[in-house]
């Protein structure tokens, strides 16, 4: 997909798109930290399209108090937000009835990864999203790359913090243009020491955690990752959907393990997304996995991985049997995978195949059937 460079070129390419179905169109900026301008490129195509004489409004942003960004608010059309009293406080949230009420063409919704309070139609900002999309009013929105749910193991790795507010990938696969905004780190960093991102007495805590060059650049790297690979992968998917070549097809093998089956869902959705292909979670429950037989946190831990895989994207396959290799055989038979995901040999799913007299009959059947298997870490 080639992103003109011209703004109005750029704002054109959108009109362009948005015109190609009754569904909304579904446009991301993307960008390494808070502070890089989502927001600000945002309310620059917003007043774009108003001058162009479409039927644009700012549904949700957020300016964090940043003169610059608050001065594109003016002279564009709000949506009032949602007033919600909460904990004895009144805090404000996206107005989504609202905007399906008004129907503008094109909707500003800031935050895409934020967690609405209890008691809303919907847990995410990003549902919000997909309802408005349903209605066919196209959304411009933006997202920090840390809050990409698969790979969050590795943003916990460069910052040490788990971001516990996440998007789904699935989101970006929806989209119909998904855009970096990026800075070298010591832009982003002159930027901050300039009072630009967050206020100054808070400027040296930034730069003793989050803000440091080392952690910044691989922020950046995976930002400009996720794009360009978004970018191949929506060239590939129009270029060659209608070949007659095999489609990737993956499933995800998993067991109650809570932490080795949550990376083991979130790498094979990874995988997944790369190769634009659809992709299934098998759990098989054995005998000593029945639910009165494993502790109530196993359980939810289960229940929330299940969730997650959905999330993602998958499928998600439950079934009984004390037979493990003998379902996923024919999982992958029917399900016609081309790809199986299971854990390192510690894992309990795999011991309990390597117990099993069907391991070799679970290997000769994928090497019949052309079928890889990936063991992932």
């Amino acid at each position: 997909m080639n992103i003109p460079n011209d703004k109005d070129e750029q704002v054109q390419h959108f009109l362009d798109i948005a015109n190609q179905s009754t569904r909304g169109k579904l446009k991301i900026y993307i960008g390494m930290s808070a502070g890089v301008g989502k927001t600000y490129r945002m309310l620059q195509e917003a007043h774009d399209l108003l001058r162009k004489n479409i039927n644009v409004k700012v549904g949700y942003v957020e300016t964090h108090n940043r003169k610059e960004t608050h001065a594109l608010i003016e002279g564009l059309p709000l949506i009032p937000r949602r007033q919600v009293f909460y904990k004895g406080k009144q805090l404000d949230e996206l107005d989504v009835q609202a905007v399906l009420l008004l129907h503008p063409e094109v909707v500003i919704v800031d935050e895409l990864a934020h967690s609405n309070i209890p008691g809303s139609k919907n847990e995410k900002r990003w549902q919000d999203v997909v309802d408005i999309l349903d209605a066919g009013i196209d959304v411009i929105t933006a997202v920090n790359i840390q809050h990409i749910e698969s790979i969050n193991e590795e943003v916990k790795q460069i910052t040490g913090v788990e971001v516990k507010e996440r998007v789904p990938d699935k989101l970006l696969q929806l989209a119909d243009e998904v855009v970096n905004i990026d800075l070298t780190a010591q832009e982003l960093i002159t930027r901050l020491q300039e009072g630009k991102i967050y206020d100054h007495n808070k400027v040296q805590q930034a730069l003793t955690n989050f803000f440091q060059p080392e952690k910044i650049l691989q922020l950046r790297e995976l930002a400009l990752k996720e794009v360009a690979g978004q970018v191949e992968r929506k060239v590939d998917y129009t270029v060659t959907k209608n070949k007659t070549w095999q489609h990737e097809r993956f499933l995800a093998c998993i067991s109650s393990s809570h932490e080795a089956a949550q990376r083991i869902i979130r790498k094979t959705g990874r995988l997944a997304s790369y190769y634009n292909a659809d992709w299934f979670v098998l759990y098989v429950q054995t005998p000593d996995e029945e639910l009165d037989k494993i502790p109530l946190a196993a359980q939810r831990h289960l229940i929330n991985n299940l969730k997650l895989a959905t999330e993602l994207g998958a499928e998600v396959l439950q079934v009984k049997s004390k037979h493990v290799a003998n379902e996923i055989i024919q999982t992958a038979i029917d399900k016609k995978i081309t790809t199986i995901c299971i854990g390192k040999p510690h894992l309990n799913l795999f011991q309990v195949i390597l117990r099993t007299s069907l391991f070799n009959q679970l290997l000769k059947t994928l090497s019949e059937k052309d079928i890889d298997i990936i063991i992932l870490s």
